[in-house]
């Protein structure tokens, strides 16, 4: 979980009066999870955060999920995948999803609109790029390679620098540290591959004036677009543990080991029935007799979806994945190394691979933009013939 942070300006004691250099009473909000009974942060606003003037119903940008059926490994290109003035919320496009989770992708070139999503945190991972996430708790910047991490009901709007790659993961509740990662007070341990020192949060207010100021905001019945009295972005100050934060992939520390590690060992954040892992470039197997490529594994109670984003992954060498690309290898079938890749890892010492991998336990269904990038030899790429094997 995020350590404690202080920002801007705040009273000594929490819920006393706190007011302006005019006189004006300032407007306290807890924004907490678990009602009153887990992470929390105290936010100190200009004018009421209540003060809506319309409500009305938005159409949602999400597509229809399809199941995989017949069931079967698939692959997905984001890289094929086509962008016209795309922001990072209403132009993401859905790649796979079930009931915990939603993944999409974009390339983000124009301001997205101010957005909220109240079902669930949302975590997006940077393929490349450079932007500013601003949030009602202060902006962000983002580049390559990093993770961010928007609590549920964070009010925030992407503002690309120029083309922003973004995995978009949408969950149904809350995301974070892996458990085992945390002392029982929230300290990360010291066999954590990442720590405190290692995240990046808001470092200062982010004040925004303005009048009728439009939010779009997801919850469990769709999307409503909100109008507010006055700008969101009017906190003058705030503290507590809960807040958007950036941790960036290459600050993974891999856990290695004589022969060939699990999955578990990269995992980075986890989610309602979902886990996170952080495939980085790392020294590999070091018995005389390692095979440092994955053995072939049967997902008995969840998908794995691999998403390709930098370098050279030995295991999928002849299979037509190339950056960009995604594997869904899903529960039911058993999957491995491609054809002579256990071989021809034999012997080295170092992988020069990043990817991000999703581990859901429950299976993932197909949406438009999964059905668009699909890459249709995937599945017979282990025997090299099949209905679309050429």
């Amino acid at each position: 979980m995020p350590y404690y942070r202080r920002v801007g300006e705040i009273p000594p004691k929490r819920h006393t009066q706190f007011r302006s250099p005019e006189g004006k009473l300032y407007a306290e909000e807890l924004m907490g999870v678990e009602g009153f009974s887990s992470d929390s942060a105290l936010l100190y606003h200009r004018h009421l955060p209540t003060a809506i003037v319309n409500a009305e119903v938005a159409e949602d940008f999400r597509g229809p999920l399809v199941p995989n059926h017949p069931l079967k490994p698939r692959a997905f290109r984001s890289q094929d995948l086509k962008w016209s003035g795309a922001n990072a919320v209403t132009g993401r496009r859905t790649l796979l999803g079930n009931s915990d989770v939603v993944i999409g992708f974009v390339v983000a070139t124009e301001p997205s609109p101010l957005y909220r999503n109240a079902v669930g945190d949302e975590l997006l991972y940077c393929q490349g790029g450079t932007g500013t996430i601003e949030t009602i708790y202060g902006a962000l910047r983002v580049e390559d390679g990093d993770y961010v991490v928007l609590p549920t009901s964070t009010t925030y709007r992407v503002v690309p620098d120029d083309e922003l790659r973004l995995m978009t993961i949408e969950a149904s509740g809350h995301v974070g540290p892996p458990r085992r990662y945390l002392s029982t007070k929230g300290q990360f341990l010291e066999h954590a591959p990442y720590c405190e020192r290692d995240q990046r949060g808001p470092t200062e207010p982010l004040l925004v004036d303005g009048e009728d100021v439009e939010v779009l905001v997801r919850h469990r019945a769709g999307l409503t677009k909100f109008t507010y009295a006055n700008h969101p972005f009017d906190v003058v100050g705030w503290d507590g543990c809960l807040y958007p934060w950036v941790f960036n992939i290459r600050d993974f520390e891999p856990i290695t080991g004589r022969v060939h590690q699990p999955p578990p060992v990269h995992q980075t954040f986890e989610g309602p029935n979902f886990v996170v892992c952080s495939f980085v470039p790392r020294k590999v197997d070091y018995h005389p007799d390692s095979i440092p490529v994955p053995y072939n594994h049967a997902n008995v109670d969840s998908d794995e979806l691999m998403f390709y984003v930098r370098g050279n992954y030995e295991a999928r060498k002849g299979s037509g994945i190339e950056i960009g690309s995604l594997s869904l290898h899903p529960g039911g079938f058993t999957h491995g190394p491609q054809p002579g890749a256990a071989e021809a890892s034999i012997g080295a010492d170092f992988f020069d691979e990043t990817a991000v991998m999703i581990d859901t336990f429950r299976p993932l269904e197909l949406g438009e933009a999964g059905t668009e990038s699909e890459d249709p030899r995937y599945a017979w790429s282990w025997a090299k013939r099949g209905p679309d094997w050429s």
